[in-house]
């Protein structure tokens, strides 16, 4: 794992991991070949973390109804460690008619 050159900037991207619903599953080394996975539980839904084989590293929420598939979720690497979003509004599209420029920009 690389430690950033600023730790400021580390800081102010891990706190809007935090704020945003990114949560934090588990270091990169965990999966480290192709076809590994791990499955962990957040906030009581079953989570699954694979190493593609294409090499990316994809989330996928399990569902407990019969015959439904894994519905992927957003997962995101920073610093060498995972984070995934559950929230139900960040994984919709949605149209909006006002253009906005984000704050980083």
């Amino acid at each position: 794992m690389t430690i950033p050159p600023d730790d400021r900037v580390f800081r102010r991207e891990m706190a809007t991991a935090y704020r945003s619903g990114w949560h934090f599953i588990d270091l990169v080394t965990a999966i480290p070949h192709r076809g590994d996975s791990l499955m962990v539980t957040l906030f009581g839904e079953p989570i699954v973390v694979a190493r593609e084989e294409d090499e990316d590293v994809r989330a996928y929420r399990c569902l407990r109804r019969p015959r439904g598939a894994p519905q992927p979720v957003r997962c995101a690497i920073r610093y060498g460690m995972i984070f995934v979003n559950l929230d139900a509004r960040d994984h919709q599209l949605v149209e909006s008619d006002t253009t906005a420029t984000p704050r980083s920009a």
